[in-house]
């Protein structure tokens, strides 16, 4: 028999006794390996047996002789591949723990070297770069020769591929793997033009990871935990699966603590002016701002150096504090549908001083058939005029702490990232590189940024600079959000039109602030309490009303912005009411818009009734579809009698539009009544002249009429405003025309 034949016997016959008598197997081939050394079938036969049985130390030893011994075999290195395999999953179960404790019994040198075979074997980019991590994390030595080359073949790799997003799988590695190996590693040398380079990749990806959209993340996977993007463990709780790594690889804990680590570590590389210690935010700023002063005293070596200090350590700031305002104000951007039930906060300008009043002592009627002399004279007491002269000073932002819990930090942020942006662009070298940096990240395209920057640019007051923005950002969301969403939910998506409305407010165009309030109004669907009651929020007056232009974070929802669009119309519509030249039109429309938040206008409705008597007549024929306040309806029956000076009042529409079931006595039951509300079809421009006089037929239907209209005074006043807008959206932009 030859000696393959013989070889091939003993294999066979020790295969046979295994099942049976294990012990005699192994005698079988320790014989066979003493007679025939150099045979490969042999030892894989005995590593075998030892690899089944899970002895880790006989079976390690078997596989560093075949690995040194019969390096060319297929089969050796089908073994390394599972061991390889099992070093880089992230499975614990018996088997694979079992594979990574046979590759810990090899030498250090050999599995080192067998790392580096086991790269070489290997023609997939990505699985490549995952084996010879392997390598650089065990051998911080080999980091010197391989890590530089590994990080520009993922860079190579990205480009190659034409990554859409820099939030890939090579990008990935690059960043959070093999670039800590490399800056952290004082024996690689890097010029200071390569750490830039990479820094500037390192903080496009962990910006682009931490805002990354919920539209984007569900491409990945479907269902999302909810959880506070600020905090990164909760962050990492999610289940986002970047595409060519395991869900683990894909999860990146404290993105922004990293960051700012590799900013460190840069900046000690490249002899930046660095403190010891950490450092706040505010600090970092400041100690920027003073590296500015003296920057142009440098020479142009130095020069470079600290701008691009400055450039970096601020434009991380900026980002940093930028992304954690708008993930307050707008939390569901990033945390999708589950998110917590946050409503979404917007800036706008503070409209609530709009009534030019104090305080109001509401126990006490002042409409009842008062001596008109004495409320005119209060009247004429009270200014409700505009200050437009807030704007030079500094603005203040307010915020109800209901809406927004950590206020103080948000608005912290919102103050650092603005003075971040402001140095950015104070220098025209500042400028220029990080305009070059936005560029190549097209931050164009980052909804989240231009949020934020909509709303600095509010703050600065460049108003018109700001409806640039928001048209920019009105097309962001719809290339966001595709599908045209109807009813409340689309308040959210509404952000740019309130703002535009406040922006045109702040400019005096009142006419497109109108424009753009009634355009929202027609979006919003009025809240329903139980029982069927929308549900209104009782007015909060404060003592003092603060003279300027504040701004406040307004929440996003039907319930607060309704209000704040009837302060907007009031503002606009006083303007006009109250001018030298006569106007019933805007006359009326802000008596019917003075009935939100009563009696905190009451000095203004003073106003415009000292105004009627003085003109000694007027028209304004959607009175009673709109006017349920009782004590104006009062005020204005006082205003027809004797005592009340006999005005000319034309309340009622040409057109029969109230239908008389009867013609019952005064005191009777509410629902006896039952006005008949339909829009007006008068035009603003329409003049009236009075020809019927006060006949007793005219007398007869302003009573019953005034007598409908105290019956309709338990109707939802919000409900009526509501209507009041929609109905009358034409008539409302013509006055202002």
């Amino acid at each position: 028999m030859s000696a393959q034949g013989d070889c091939e016997f003993l294999v066979k016959r020790a295969r046979e006794l295994v099942p049976g008598d294990l012990w005699a197997a192994k005698a079988w081939l320790i014989t066979a390996r003493s007679l025939y050394p150099a045979d490969f079938n042999i030892q894989y036969e005995m590593y075998t047996i030892e690899r089944n049985a899970e002895r880790t130390a006989s079976a390690g030893r078997l596989l560093y002789d075949m690995f040194v011994n019969f390096p060319d075999q297929p089969a050796v290195w089908r073994e390394i591949s599972v061991i390889t395999s099992a070093l880089r999953n992230d499975s614990q179960d018996k088997q694979t723990q079992f594979l990574r404790g046979l590759f810990e019994t090899l030498p250090g040198r050999v599995q080192c070297e067998m790392l580096l075979k086991a790269t070489e074997q290997c023609f997939n980019t990505l699985e490549r770069a995952e084996m010879l991590l392997l390598l650089l994390r065990r051998f911080p030595e080999t980091v010197v020769q391989h890590g530089v080359g590994l990080g520009e073949t993922l860079l190579d790799a990205e480009s190659i591929e034409d990554q859409e997003s820099p939030v890939n799988c090579f990008r990935k590695l690059f960043v959070c793997d093999v670039l800590p190996l490399i800056i952290n590693n004082p024996d690689v040398r890097l010029p200071a033009s390569l750490l830039y380079k990479y820094l500037n990749k390192a903080a496009e990806f962990y910006i682009n990871y931490v805002t990354r959209s919920t539209q984007t993340e569900s491409q990945y996977q479907g269902s999302q935990d909810s959880s506070d993007i600020m905090s990164p463990s909760k962050r990492s709780s999610q289940k986002y699966v970047i595409d060519g790594l395991t869900e683990k690889s894909s999860q990146i804990t404290d993105p922004w603590e990293r960051l700012f680590k590799i900013l460190s570590v840069v900046g000690m590389r490249c002899e930046w002016q660095m403190d010891k210690g950490r450092r706040s935010f505010g600090d970092i700023l400041h100690r920027m701002k003073d590296l500015c002063r003296y920057i142009s005293n440098f020479d142009s070596d130095a020069h470079a150096k600290y701008k691009n200090q400055v450039v970096y350590s601020t434009m991380l700031v900026f980002f940093k504090n930028a992304f954690q305002y708008v993930s307050n104000i707008q939390p569901s951007l990033f945390q999708g549908p589950n998110a917590p039930n946050q409503a979404p906060l917007v800036l706008l300008e503070d409209v609530t001083n709009i009534y030019g009043d104090t305080d109001i002592d509401r126990n006490k009627h002042i409409h009842k058939k008062r001596k008109l002399a004495e409320g005119r004279e209060k009247t004429m007491q009270s200014s409700d005029d505009e200050d437009p002269s807030g704007k030079a000073r500094s603005r203040h932002i307010t915020v109800n702490k209901a809406d927004l819990a950590n206020s103080i930090e948000v608005l912290e942020s919102f103050k650092l990232a603005r003075e971040s942006w402001e140095l950015l662009y104070s220098l025209e070298s500042l400028d220029k590189e990080f305009t070059r940096i936005c560029l190549s990240w097209k931050t164009d395209t980052w909804l989240w940024l231009r949020i934020f920057l909509t709303d600095m640019i509010i703050y600065q007051g460049q108003y018109k600079k700001a409806i640039s923005s928001l048209h920019h950002l009105a097309a962001l969301q719809g290339s966001h959000s595709p599908q045209q969403i109807t009813g409340q939910g689309s308040l959210e998506s509404q952000r740019a039109l309130i703002q535009l409305a406040t922006c045109h407010f702040a400019l005096g165009e009142y006419r497109q602030t109108c424009e753009k309030v009634l355009d929202l109004v027609c979006c919003i669907s009025l809240p329903i309490q139980e029982g069927g009651k929308v549900q209104e929020e009782q007015p909060k007056v404060k003592s003092k009303f603060r003279k300027g232009s504040d701004l406040k974070l307004w929440p996003c929802t039907s319930r607060a912005i309704m209000p704040y669009c009837l302060h907007l119309l009031l503002a606009c519509f006083k303007l006009r009411a109250f001018t030298d030249s006569r106007d019933d039109m805007a006359l009326g429309h802000v008596v019917v818009l003075l009935q939100h938040e009563w009696p905190r206008g009451e000095n203004l409705f003073l106003k415009a009734i000292n105004k009627i008597c003085q003109q000694g007549n007027f028209q304004y024929e959607n009175f009673f579809n709109y006017v349920t306040n009782i004590d104006m309806l009062e005020e204005f029956a006082y205003l027809r009698t004797q005592e009340g000076g006999k005005i000319h009042l034309e309340l009622l529409p040409n057109q029969a539009m109230l239908i008389k079931t009867s013609s019952p006595p005064m005191g009777l039951l509410q629902q006896e009544f039952i006005p008949v509300l339909q829009p007006s079809i008068q035009t603003a421009d329409r003049h009236h002249t009075v020809t019927r006089g006060i006949t007793k037929g005219v007398k007869e239907d302003f009573r019953l009429a005034m007598e409908r209209q105290v019956s309709r005074c338990g109707e939802n006043l919000m409900v009526v405003l509501h209507r009041f807008c929609i109905n009358e959206k034409i008539l409302l932009l013509q006055t202002l025309a």
